[in-house]
């Protein structure tokens, strides 16, 4: 295992600086997790702790648009990440003490962190886990930016997905995130969302309508929500132990 190796991922929630408090509130009753210290010059930043486990979920508050979702990977090196990264096609936004802000091909903006011995995995919750992030490529950058992710990210299964504009990204046993990108109907610049494994859609539905989301859209075995912050996520149908679809990985 080299010190570029990804050890850990953390799904970031990205909400408007003024509707966190929504934001918090939901995410942590939607997880069953606690709200850290807020950290940065405008408390703009929180993990959502889970009790026994390690966390993999944090809450950034953005200035500009509705927000999203982005990827933390956590390695041992992060300057020989952010080199391996760039080499890539990767360019870099920010760079901080210890840790470094970066652009895919397409335009998707993620993070290189230190690992900090992060190994245990949040538990399933109510039959649900947050465990996918989505990246949502136009079709004039999916192919580049599939061979991106797959180039940085060498040691994860790359697997076809259930329909053709899915490609699933597993990460080694043990790890929290996956990601799935899709590959959208037109072009328009990268953007991601998060992705929650339901055993039972119907239940999450009613579960989270209850705790203040709503319904945009159904899929074939998604349905699109709304969080109170005003940022869209979804509810699929995937085991939560594994994250597969029913009989696939």
């Amino acid at each position: 295992m080299s010190a570029t190796t990804v050890r850990w991922t953390y799904a970031f929630i990205d909400r408007p600086l003024g509707r966190l408090g929504a934001a918090h509130d939901f995410w942590t009753a939607a997880t069953d997790t606690e709200l850290s210290e807020l950290r940065g010059d405008k408390g703009e930043f929180t993990t959502l702790l889970a009790s026994g486990a390690d966390a993999c979920v944090k809450v950034q508050g953005v200035e500009d648009g509705p927000g999203g979702a982005h990827l933390d990977f956590s390695v041992e090196d992060v300057p020989a990440f952010v080199e391996s990264a760039l080499r890539l096609g990767a360019d870099s936004v920010a760079e901080h003490e210890g840790w470094a802000v970066l652009r895919s091909p397409a335009g998707q903006l993620f993070c290189a962190v230190p690992w900090h011995g992060e190994s245990v995995r949040p538990p399933v919750v109510a039959d649900t886990r947050l465990d996918q992030v989505s990246l949502d490529i136009g079709p004039g950058s999916y192919d580049a930016e599939l061979a991106f992710w797959s180039a940085l990210l060498p040691d994860w299964a790359s697997l076809a997905g259930a329909l053709p504009e899915f490609h699933v990204l597993k990460p080694p046993p043990g790890l929290p995130i996956r990601i799935l990108l899709q590959r959208l109907g037109e072009d328009r610049p990268a953007s991601a969302h998060l992705d929650l494994a339901c055993a039972d859609i119907g239940a999450a539905v009613v579960a989270h309508e209850h705790l203040g989301a709503s319904v945009v859209s159904q899929g074939r075995h998604w349905t699109v929500m709304r969080d109170p912050a005003g940022g869209t996520y979804c509810l699929t149908g995937r085991d939560p132990e594994t994250g597969g679809l029913p009989n696939r990985p």
